[in-house]
């Protein structure tokens, strides 16, 4: 039912009110502290001055993104371990789809041979902290590059089509988009979706978690993350030209049909 309210006062068709506080750290090329909710990631992009040892031995051209992620211990209801050795699995699986998701907005082949790394740091969970990093993640790794191609003079021509996620759920038989953990936790079906500006797909993880849903139940996930993507995209394009950061028009492209 459309009307119906969840816990927080949202309708299940609405996303949390997004935040982003750019230039939060000094010394990053590109630094936000984004929030969604009560979920709060501190995205930072690092450029240095060397590329992955594989591409150095391949002669690749260009340059690379790759992304990092973790909790920090008290970032949950009850304080887990530092990862100082090992990543878990969970966080490997994490920084792997940030990564990817933040690569498909680049064009990898005109970087110079640099490589940037996006730093996601959860501060504080409260759901969605995989499309909250991935959002974030994309406004700081935005930043870094404008600056690296507005240093270079004439400029780079580094991006594609703008990158933000979403999750969405079906919780007590309702379609919910962006779930907090309550209920992520209760969820029958969870869902990330990762989309760029030109409304094409470039990750959607799901897992059924209480046997098979209707295909009709994914479909109306996936349009209700939609609409929640597009918001997201116009929030990243509005904070990026507080901070004076103009990318080029395409990258904000019509929608994909």
């Amino acid at each position: 039912m459309m009307g119906m309210k969840r816990a927080d006062g949202r309708l299940r068709t609405e996303a949390r009110p997004p935040g982003a506080e750019l230039n939060f750290i000094a010394y990053p090329e590109g630094s936000v502290l984004f929030s969604l909710g009560n979920t709060r990631v501190l995205c930072n992009a690092s450029i240095e001055q060397r590329l992955p040892g594989w591409m150095q031995s391949g002669d690749k051209p260009g340059g690379w993104v790759t992304a990092e992620y973790a909790m920090l211990p008290r970032a949950t209801h009850s304080r887990s371990q530092r990862e100082t050795f090992q990543p878990r699995a969970r966080s490997q699986e994490i920084r792997r789809l940030i990564g990817r998701s933040l690569r498909a907005a680049v064009k990898l082949e005109n970087l110079p041979a640099i490589t940037c790394i996006v730093d996601c740091d959860v501060l504080q969970a409260d759901g969605g902290t995989r499309t909250a990093s991935i959002s974030g993640g994309y406004i700081a790794l935005a930043m870094a590059l404008f600056r690296l191609s507005e240093s270079h003079g004439t400029g780079l021509d580094l991006f594609r089509p703008a990158v933000a996620a979403i999750s969405a759920g079906i919780v007590d038989d309702e379609a919910m988009v962006d779930l907090a953990y309550r209920e992520d936790a209760s969820a029958a079906f969870d869902l990330n979706v990762v989309m760029n500006a030109s409304g094409a797909l470039i990750e959607v993880q799901g897992t059924a978690e209480q046997g098979a849903i209707p295909r009709d139940k994914f479909v109306e996930l996936l349009e209700l993350t939609e609409t929640s993507i597009r918001g997201m995209l116009q929030f990243q394009r509005d904070k990026l030209q507080e901070a004076d950061i103009s990318l080029p028009e395409e990258v904000w492209g019509a929608p994909h049909r």
